[in-house]
């Protein structure tokens, strides 16, 4: 009986120090996976194309996912990890274009190609509007053929059959 307290005494206090360790590991001064995550999702592989950071299972972007950890760990706020790998390998690692300068243009002509295309279509639409509301009528007066053209076209319209 005593052997069987014991175990579970043991048991209870191997159980305690694994949730303390598990605590440890998930406090404030570690950067959990999520927090990791959030920026790597901003960043894109340097190896593969067009790949986020995040999602990619590469040596690399792995070496990169453990180097952020790190910087947050040592206290680096979200923009001064992401501006130290545009720094490091340039603006292409960026899933996100920053919003100047050249790179505008990434953000204006989707919506001047929308507002072009809609403003077409509008017009279109008018257009078949303006067609439908004056139809041709039998009160408008239809423009008579020269009677010399009639007898050419019935005399053309005999000799086909």
């Amino acid at each position: 009986m005593r052997d069987k307290a014991l175990l579970s005494l043991v048991t209870i206090l191997a159980s305690l120090l694994a949730a303390a360790t598990v605590q440890a590991q998930g406090g404030t001064g570690y950067p959990t996976d999520d927090e990791v995550n959030r920026i790597a999702k901003q960043l894109y592989c340097p190896v593969c194309p067009n790949t986020p950071l995040d999602v990619c299972e590469t040596k690399a972007c792995q070496d990169w996912r453990a180097q952020i950890r790190d910087q947050l760990a040592q206290g680096w706020s979200e923009e001064q990890i992401i501006g130290y790998f545009v720094d490091q390998y340039g603006e292409r690692v960026l899933a996100e274009p920053r919003r100047g300068g050249f790179t505008s243009l990434v953000w204006i002509l989707p919506v001047l190609a929308v507002a072009l295309g809609v403003t077409v279509a509008l017009q279109v639409v008018r257009g078949w509007r303006q067609r439908a509301k004056s139809p041709l009528t039998a009160e408008e007066p239809v423009a008579e053929l020269p009677p010399e053209t009639l007898a050419r076209l019935e005399q053309e319209l005999r000799e086909l059959r």
